[in-house]
C-alpha cells in the first residue's frame, strides 16, 4: 500500500455535509508515522464537513493514463477519524516542514501565512485496496498499512458498518 501511495500527491477527500450527504474533493497530502494530513483552508466545504463531523475517507486511484484497464484501476480506500492539528504546535510544524520538503516550499510558506489554512490529521480506522482483478486485499496490522487478502476474515469485520452511526 505504501509503494502505491507514495507515487499519488492528492488524496481524494470524502466527508459528510451538515445533512449526511457525501462531498469529494482532493488535496495534497504528507504521509507520516502512520497518518495522513492536508492542510486545507477553513472556506473549503471538505474543511467545514471535518469540523462537523470528524469520519473521512481517503481515496487514491492509478492515473487514467497508465492503467492497463479502466476496469481494473489499482486503488485504496480508508476510512478514517480526523482531527484539526493545532497551529504552532510542535506537530504542525514538523509537518509543515515535510510538506515544504515534499512539494513547493515557497507555496507552503505562503499558504503557511493564511490563517484560515488548517492541517489536519488522519488516522486509519479501516481500508481496502484493489490492485487488479482478484488482487482485493482488506488494509490491517497495528499501523493500518498492511494487505490482507479478501480470502482471508476481514480484519474489521462489523467495523466499518457502525463507523457513521
Amino acid at each position: 500500500m505504501k509503494h502505491f501511495i507514495a507515487g499519488i500527491q492528492t488524496a481524494i477527500i470524502g466527508t459528510l455535509d451538515a445533512k449526511g450527504a457525501p462531498f469529494s474533493s482532493y488535496a495534497p497530502y504528507m504521509y507520516d508515522q502512520n497518518r495522513f494530513y492536508v492542510y486545507i483552508s477553513d472556506i473549503a466545504t471538505h474543511a467545514k464537513n471535518l469540523q462537523r463531523n470528524p469520519k473521512a475517507s481517503l481515496f487514491f486511484v492509478e492515473d487514467e493514463s497508465k492503467t492497463d484497464n479502466l476496469f481494473a484501476r489499482k486503488r485504496v480506500s480508508l476510512q478514517c477519524d480526523s482531527q484539526k492539528i493545532t497551529r504552532g504546535s510542535e506537530r504542525f510544524e514538523e509537518v509543515l516542514s515535510l510538506f515544504a520538503e515534499k512539494f513547493d516550499a515557497k507555496m507552503v510558506a505562503t499558504l503557511k501565512k493564511m490563517t484560515d489554512f488548517n492541517l489536519y490529521e488522519f488516522k486509519v480506522t479501516y481500508g481496502e485496496a484493489t490492485f487488479g482483478f482478484g488482487k482485493a486485499y482488506f488494509i490491517g496490522g497495528e499501523n493500518m498499512d498492511e494487505l490482507i487478502p479478501r480470502g482471508e476474515a476481514n480484519p474489521h469485520h462489523g467495523v466499518h458498518r457502525n463507523l457513521y452511526m
